[in-house]
């Protein structure tokens, strides 16, 4: 029924084929994928607080004192480190948030195994190892490269061994949950347990390397939504008072606004660009026309026609000191060039070379 209070049993129960669902079928893109992953959190810490409420499990209880079906729920804060570690994130801190929380859920798993004795010798080892310096942590402390590649070589054998064991036993009908013999169920629970707990210092070694990698990665001064923004307004803020930028591609919305501004400024000087058209067919007729004005004329054609307007000065050089044929039959022209002649003769008989020079005589 709706009204009936959820029990913690149903609510474990949801989590898990939430939890199942995401390890199967799911992808990081489906769209449902991260409302699903929030409800698996969600119900787990739901567990979590009803367990604390009911005082399920207490120090002062053995591993005997835990009946069968409440093993189970002594996976919850393991199940939360796995989950949390699949939320994305956006910068190195959001990232290191989810490792924290991470952390935590995996430390408060294996001090409750351990304070009902439920971690065997090897894992024992291992935690006394991870409270004396938890940065530092790692399943292979050998700082031999060989001798690491071996060890990793030997947990990935005994995490295999593991899976292989829990697969057969959950085909067996002997260790059905529902149904099974409860001896068979409990000791299916205990190895689910111990795998878990295996699983759980591979990751707290994971959660170390992945936190040196996010040490050394620059952390953003901005959120990455309003870095392009903030980018743009530093740009912005370069330019002087009248318009000069440095930046060679100027914002879309500074063509925009400049095309869309006063012509003239008080003063008269042009604030943009324009173009004198006689009309506004002309102005639609340059539409498709090609950004660059094309030329009208040949080379030759605007020489002749600078030629005939009077604007180019022929001559210079060899061509200045060459006079022209002297027409015979013109005899007006002939005495006119007469005259200049005996006119410069008189005129240098008159001034001899150097008679003007008299800066250096005695």
């Amino acid at each position: 029924m709706a009204g009936e209070p959820r029990t913690l049993k149903s609510i474990f129960q949801t989590a898990e084929q939430k939890r199942q669902a995401l390890d199967g079928a799911y992808e990081g893109s489906s769209p449902t994928y991260h409302d699903d992953l929030a409800l698996a959190l969600n119900s787990y810490q739901e567990c979590l607080e009803i367990i604390y409420k009911i005082s399920l499990f207490s120090p002062n209880e053995a591993l005997e004192d835990i009946s069968t079906s409440d093993l189970p729920y002594l996976l919850v804060n393991f199940r939360i480190a796995e989950l949390v570690q699949r939320i994305s994130t956006r910068s190195p801190s959001e990232r290191k948030d989810v490792l924290k929380k991470a952390r935590e859920a995996y430390e408060k798993f294996l001090h409750l195994l351990d304070s009902y004795s439920v971690l065997s010798a090897a894992h024992s080892k291992l935690l006394a190892e991870y409270n004396e310096d938890p940065s530092a942590f790692s399943t292979t402390s050998t700082k031999d490269p060989a001798a690491r590649r071996n060890a990793k070589i030997a947990n990935f054998k005994v995490e295999k061994e593991m899976k292989q064991k829990l697969e057969y036993m959950r085909n067996s009908p002997r260790y059905l949950e529902d149904g099974g013999d409860e001896e068979a169920v409990r000791e299916l629970y205990l190895a689910n347990l111990s795998y878990c707990v295996h699983m759980a210092f591979q990751g707290l070694e994971g959660l170390n390397r992945e936190t040196e990698m996010l040490a050394q990665a620059p952390e953003p001064t901005m959120p990455q939504m309003a870095s392009v923004h903030e980018d743009e307004r530093r740009r912005m803020e370069t330019n002087t008072n009248d318009g000069y930028s440095e930046r060679l591609d100027r914002p879309l919305n500074q063509l925009s606004s400049a095309h869309n501004g006063p012509l003239l400024s008080r003063e008269g000087k042009p604030l943009r660009p324009f173009t004198l058209t006689a009309n506004r067919q002309e102005l639609q007729k340059g539409v498709f026309r090609p950004g660059h004005n094309l030329p009208t004329m040949t080379i030759d054609e605007y020489l002749e026609e600078e030629r005939r307007r009077g604007n180019i000065i022929e001559g210079g050089g060899e061509a200045s000191g060459r006079r022209p044929e002297p027409d015979e039959d013109n005899m007006e022209k002939a005495d006119e060039e007469t005259m200049k002649a005996r006119e410069w003769d008189e005129f240098q008989e008159a001034n001899p070379k150097g008679s003007g020079n008299t800066l250096n005589r005695g």
